[in-house]
């Protein structure tokens, strides 16, 4: 002990034990020894505080929480106790406690650096700007280091993007900003690279370029000097502000004798350049162009400029493919201004083939041409394709009549020139029989490459992986003109693919979508978890799990693929507070509005909203009423239907609909047009699952209380407002469910791997919508019975007809159920997802009916025991029992015995998947090998697997909701 120069607390000793209990995750051993201790020492706060962490992993907040207010009541400024109890109400998500906390300790010990940091962190984490501008300036009197009096500017800057008035921001606390680091400039203690950066930030957000060009060309700017080209970046960024174009142009063109591979600077050049000849600019006799030297003002200097690039290039051991494709871009800017054939630069079909000739090898060829090749006539794609087959090396074989490449630069260069052809349409203009033979040409040349890739591990591709994605492309092509047969022969390729190249996305991401539109989501959920998403994913691509997983009935795994994504978002919140911290703590001041930006962007997602959505009706759907009651489910998911928590205005749609490799020609790809459609489906199909599962919540509010109503005591009660937000959000829900009929009306097909339909169309044709609308009209109904009494014969008789159309609705949404889930025709399997869709639709609309016949229930019971004391009062044999209780009886018992025949029905859908002999299918297709039917026989087993497990998790469920009827009878 002596030896390390100092004696360590024994108080730290005493709690190590304790500290390694949690580490470890042995929390119920830390509270044990934290009582022990507290035992002998009942004033050793941090240990009560371990304590409290201990109990709040154990699941008992409250009980760690009023632990935690206990020490936090003595304003303790010992580090242990103020450390532990950060880290408590961080995992509490109460960070705004922290602040308190520090704001004592603050006071108690006003000189201490690192309390003041801690407060200032604090703010930070609960966005509390003007705090953190105010703590920045006391760390800096205290302690006068730069970096606290910077956090202080960098709070009146947040200050200013947070401000609703942008007025105020931009008179207030941009100028103060100004003014604080112009002191600074002034006193000559500007320091740090970060600081440049903060006063450039200032400037351009008011709007004063011209200084703040000035600062980055003057001396501060010597400072920037971290990120490549930073300061050539900055000063570009101000000129092009400015319309400075001599300056742009001087300084893309220097920079670009620098680098000539430098994309970005042959964009501003090209665009500088046409900008001057379009104000017939001209140099200054006898003074410099400009500030950044020699200007090119015209097309001459311009095409010249390429030119030379191209033969410096061409002195170079290795090739850069930008002043090629700089030269593409010059002509395609010439043709659009419709001058091109003035200066000859040359054919762009020549071009491009010697392009492929240099560049053709490297993956990256396909995606540098595709840009240009509206460039080439139509009428001369297929030669232009034939004449750059022609300068691959590619020999035939004895085994085969195709000419395969023998190395595997051959292979992608054949592979670029396939996927051009595709791009071109070639393969698009092609009947039947020729694209099977060009599916079968792409799997024997994707075999052929397999040989090339032996030696690669399972986490890399295979090289030859791009001629399997174009088989399927070429398959789906040919399902979507009713080829039934080709999704089967999809499936089959890419899980031989998938064999080959476990870790290929691609594969995986096509596997996932073609299933799912199959109706088979069992092999889905395997899939994505082997994508092994990682963070951001679960908003960019997370839609193509949590689509599908509830309305092909795997309930379980619906609930787990929510979980994943509202896990991600949840920890959003304090994963960004924790980035701010540390841009603080390192100066990197411009990426704090980013991450503000970023969790701004996460809060609004569609998606997020959708999840949140889908979860809570999904979790009343499997709890309410069968685990715990529905007033319970609710109340422990703090719904309310008069709030709505969906951010409309401000939705973000963050999905990436472009995931899926694509080398469709433009009219037939995903465009501008089809995002836009599917956001407004998809922001329609979330208002009407937002105000049902709103007015689901609203249920329990109406619940029957037991003395006789009256007008002035309902309106006491605060209940009849709560029928009126139930009718309001019915009309609502109305409002939307038109405005979602009118936009199907358009009959929007969106490409196949684009983005995939809401399941809105679903809901209206089956009955669904009608039957639950009507089911919330009953509520209101049921509702005047509770005000009015059994007196009124006209409203027992409005239920009366509502209950038994009710009926007939379910039983006709019942019948559109029925069907084979998956037959065989004409030895070839075809599944009905649509089917399977329904009867999920089918299970929830019987939960919404017992759910409001609970209601009801709740309702009547009074009503029927004050009758039956009467008539015990009265000593009459014969009361006339009020027609509403024989209704409700009826409705129950055919609920029951609907209930009971749709439970029959998947007990006989079960019975047929099970007998469904699959290697009986005679798969009479000739192009399949033998190896290949390996492959189609465990397609199709995964399949109906899926379905086996759909239907046996719906029928489970549809169980539970029967017991719950035979609860019914009052």
């Amino acid at each position: 002990m002596a030896a390390r120069g100092h004696v360590q607390d024994p108080n730290d000793r005493r709690l190590r034990p304790i500290y390694d209990y949690l580490d470890n995750g042995n929390n119920k051993m830390a509270i044990q020894q934290a009582d022990k201790l507290l035992k002998k020492h009942k004033d050793l706060h941090c240990a009560k505080v371990l304590k409290a962490i201990g109990l709040q992993r154990t699941g008992k907040q409250d009980e760690a929480y009023a632990v935690a207010q206990e020490v936090a009541a003595l304003e303790p400024t010992d580090d242990n106790s103020l450390q532990a109890l950060t880290i408590l109400y961080r995992e509490m998500h109460r960070p705004e406690l922290v602040t308190k906390l520090y704001e004592a300790a603050v006071k108690k010990v006003p000189n201490s650096e690192e309390y003041h940091s801690h407060l200032f962190m604090a703010y930070a984490r609960v966005g509390e700007y003007k705090k953190m501008q105010q703590a920045g300036m006391a760390l800096y009197k205290i302690v006068p280091k730069n970096p606290y009096y910077f956090w202080s500017v960098m709070s009146l800057i947040m200050q200013s993007i947070s401000a609703q008035d942008e007025n105020l921001s931009k008179t207030m606390f941009l100028p103060l900003a100004e003014r604080m680091v112009e002191k600074m400039v002034k006193e000559d203690k500007i320091e740090a690279e970060a600081e440049v950066e903060l006063y450039y930030m200032i400037l351009e957000r008011l709007e004063k370029y011209k200084e703040a060009l000035d600062v980055v060309r003057g001396k501060l700017g010597e400072k920037l000097t971290s990120e490549l080209q930073s300061r050539e970046n900055k000063c570009m960024a101000m000129y092009k502000k400015l319309c400075r174009w001599p300056e742009c142009n001087a300084l893309s063109r220097r920079l670009l004798l620098k680098n000539s591979d430098d994309w970005q600077f042959y964009i501003t050049y090209f665009d500088s350049v046409f900008q001057l000849i379009d104000e017939s600019w001209t140099p200054p006799p006898e003074e410099e162009h400009s500030l950044e030297g020699e200007v090119h003002y015209s097309i001459e200097q311009a095409v010249k400029f390429i030119e030379e690039r191209i033969t410096e290039e061409s002195k170079n051991s290795r090739p850069l493919r930008g002043p090629y494709l700089a030269k593409l871009e010059l002509i395609r800017r010439l043709r659009y201004r419709g001058c091109n054939d003035e200066y000859k630069l040359g054919d762009p079909e020549e071009l491009m083939f010697q392009y492929f000739k240099k560049f053709g090898e490297k993956p990256c060829c396909f995606t540098d041409l595709k840009v240009f090749v509206d460039l080439l006539p139509s009428n001369q794609y297929p030669k232009f394709i034939s004449q750059l087959l022609e300068v691959i090396p590619l020999s035939a074989t004895a085994e085969s009549e195709i000419a395969l490449p023998a190395s595997i630069k051959a292979l992608q260069q054949h592979l670029c020139v396939v996927q051009l052809s595709r791009l071109l349409g070639i393969y698009h203009t092609m009947d039947k029989r020729q694209k099977l033979s060009v599916v079968r040409e792409f799997m024997l040349r994707y075999r052929h490459g397999l040989e090339f890739g032996k030696s690669c591990l399972k986490t890399e591709l295979q090289f030859s992986d791009y001629y399997c994605l174009l088989a399927v492309h070429l398959l789906l092509d040919l399902w979507l003109e009713g080829e039934e047969t080709a999704v089967w022969q999809c499936l089959t390729l890419l899980e031989e693919g998938l064999s080959h190249s476990p870790s290929n996305a691609q594969f995986k991401l096509l596997l996932i979508r073609i299933y799912c539109r199959l109706g088979a989501f069992e092999p889905v959920a395997e899939l994505y978890a082997s994508l092994d998403a990682k963070h951001i994913q679960h908003d960019t691509i997370g839609y193509l799990l949590t689509r599908y997983a509830e309305s092909l009935g795997h309930y379980a795994a619906a609930s787990q693929s929510c979980n994943f994504a509202l896990r991600f978002f949840h920890s959003n919140q304090k994963d960004t507070s924790e980035h701010i911290i540390q841009a603080y703590k390192y100066g990197a001041f411009e990426k704090i509005p980013e991450f503000i930006a970023f969790r701004n962007r996460l809060n609004s997602s569609l998606h997020f909203a959708q999840v949140r959505t889908e979860r809570m009706l999904l979790d009343l759907l499997l709890e309410a009423n069968i685990s715990t009651s529905l007033e319970e489910s609710i109340k422990s998911m703090s719904l309310s239907p008069e709030e709505d928590d969906i951010p409309w205005k401000d939705l973000r749609d963050n999905r990436d609909l472009t995931v899926l490799f694509n080398w469709d020609p433009k009219g037939r790809d995903i465009s501008e047009e089809h995002r836009k459609l599917s956001l407004e489906e998809e922001t329609m199909w979330l208002r009407i699952r937002s105000l049902t599962l709103r007015l689901v919540s609203g249920l329990p509010t109406l619940s029957h209380t037991i003395q006789p109503k009256n007008s002035e005591k309902t309106a006491e009660n605060g209940v009849s407002s709560k029928i009126d937000t139930i009718r309001s959000l019915l009309q609502q829900l109305e409002a939307a469910v038109d405005s979602g009929k009118k936009f199907l009306e358009q009959k929007i097909q969106y490409p196949v791997l684009g983005p995939p339909p809401t399941r809105m169309a679903g809901f209206f044709s089956n009955g669904s919508c009608q039957c639950q609308t009507s089911l919330f009209y009953l509520v209101s109904v049921i509702y005047e019975l509770d005000t009015n009494g059994l007196d009124s014969a006209e409203i027992q008789e409005r239920i009366g007809n509502s209950f038994k159309s009710l009926v007939e609705r379910l039983t006709d949404l019942f019948n559109k159920c029925k069907g084979d889930l998956i037959e065989v025709r004409d030895g070839t399997l075809k599944t009905h997802p649509n089917l399977l869709e329904n009867l999920v639709f089918f299970v929830e609309t019987i939960s919404i009916a017992l759910w409001v016949s609970s209601y009801c229930d709740g309702v009547l019971r009074p009503f029927k025991s004050n009758l039956q004391k009467k008539k015990k009062k009265k000593k009459e044999s014969s009361v006339a029992m009020p027609p509403v209780f024989t209704h409700f009886l009826d409705y129950v018992n055919e609920l029951q015995t609907l209930t009971s025949n749709v439970i029959d029905h998947i007990k006989g859908l079960e019975i047929i998947l099970t007998a469904l002999k699959l290697e009986e299918l005679s798969l009479k297709d000739t192009l399949l090998l033998q190896e290949e039917k390996k492959f189609t026989k465990t397609v199709q087993e995964k399949v109906q697997s899926s379905y086996h497990h759909s239907v046996q998790e719906i029928g489970e469920l549809l169980k539970k909701r029967l017991d719950t009827i035979k609860k019914l009878k009052i």
